[in-house]
């Protein structure tokens, strides 16, 4: 049996700059633009220092986001996966003395905490295959599920007090570059090899284009969209860990704001809501253009609530901006073949 993640022969890569590429950019250089003339401090060290270590657990957390999407369907429990898996670490630590565990019971830990990701995605993605039910009430369901789950588990307040070895973990700086950023480029890099070079990502297009078609030319879509939400889970629980070093507690509510701006950021960096197109490069370029905008708009003394507010204007422009651009190359087609 072939595996799915053999690497396909590499292919030319397109000439010119893509489409869902050349918005985010759009957005990037008019963001830095505006604030950048709207305050002298936006353009600083300080700044982008912020957005280096904030970007890193919202872009986990939209890459566990971003495989469903392109399949055409949704993973609602992203972020309490996260936090179960948080919540996994936090729990083997306290058992083997909280401040004082070693690094062997963190590794177990991580382990741990990698396998509850896996199995909270397996879960959802055999429900989706094989009863054929909708993903948004899958994963509407195991959400409320992990969530009742953990208030259960911590009765309703935080769990903190970790060994001081774990804070470089969320605080760290390696050659300059925060160890949370290093930790989300390496696995957008691996997202994108995925979808762009090996046959997984092949057959998440295909489905995400037309599931039946694509069981018809003989791709196993049970067994794709299994594995579609079990690497889900398995990067939520990497992005619980990341937020666990970063907060230095573990709470069932933390980054709950972080569902809906990740699926605006897919959104933003180009994915179609209905499946079938997306890649990780725009999206980590809209993720910078959201980060950014929060930045600019806090600098200007505007509150979270605001950004809040213009994030979902934004991604109400995004969606008008798409129709009139379908509807302009549209009307060009129809003048070609006249």
């Amino acid at each position: 049996m072939t595996s799915p993640f053999v690497v396909l022969p590499l292919k030319r890569p397109p000439q010119g700059l893509s489409a869902d590429l050349a918005g985010p950019l759009a957005a990037f250089v008019m963001v830095m633009l505006i604030f950048s003339l709207a305050t002298p401090r936006f353009l600083s060290s300080a700044t982008f220092g912020s957005v280096a270590f904030q970007l890193p657990e919202l872009g986990l957390l939209t890459l566990a986001m971003l495989l469903p999407i392109i399949t055409g369907g949704l993973n609602l429990a992203i972020t309490f996966t996260a936090n179960i898996a948080g919540l996994t670490v936090a729990w083997v630590l306290h058992q083997n003395g909280g401040v004082n565990a070693g690094p062997d019971a963190f590794a177990l830990g991580v382990v741990l905490a990698l396998a509850a990701g896996a199995a909270s995605g397996l879960v959802m993605g055999l429900v989706i295959a094989f009863s054929r039910a909708h993903p948004i009430l899958v994963s509407l369901a195991m959400m409320i599920f992990l969530r009742g789950l953990g208030e259960f588990l911590t009765r309703g307040g935080d769990i903190s007090g970790f060994p001081a070895f774990i804070r470089p973990l969320g605080h760290g700086m390696v050659l300059g570059v925060p160890v949370p950023l290093i930790v989300f480029l390496a696995c957008a890099g691996l997202w994108h090899l995925m979808l762009s070079r090996t046959r997984l990502g092949f057959n998440i297009y295909m489905i995400g284009s037309n599931s039946a078609a694509a069981r018809y030319s003989g791709v196993d879509t049970r067994k794709v969209i299994v594995l579609v939400y079990t690497l889900s889970g398995l990067m939520c629980a990497i992005a619980g860990i990341i937020m666990m070093a970063r907060f230095n507690s573990v709470r069932v509510g933390h980054g709950e704001a972080y569902l809906l701006i990740t699926v605006l950021a897919c959104f933003l960096g180009g994915v179609d809501p209905f499946g079938g197109f997306g890649r990780a490069v725009p999206v980590v370029v809209a993720l910078a253009v959201l980060q950014l905008l929060s930045s600019g708009l806090n600098l200007l003394g505007a509150s979270q609530h605001l950004a809040t507010a213009v994030w979902g204007m934004l991604l109400v422009a995004v969606m008008v901006l798409r129709w009139l651009a379908g509807q302009v190359a549209a009307a060009l087609e129809r003048r070609r073949r006249r």
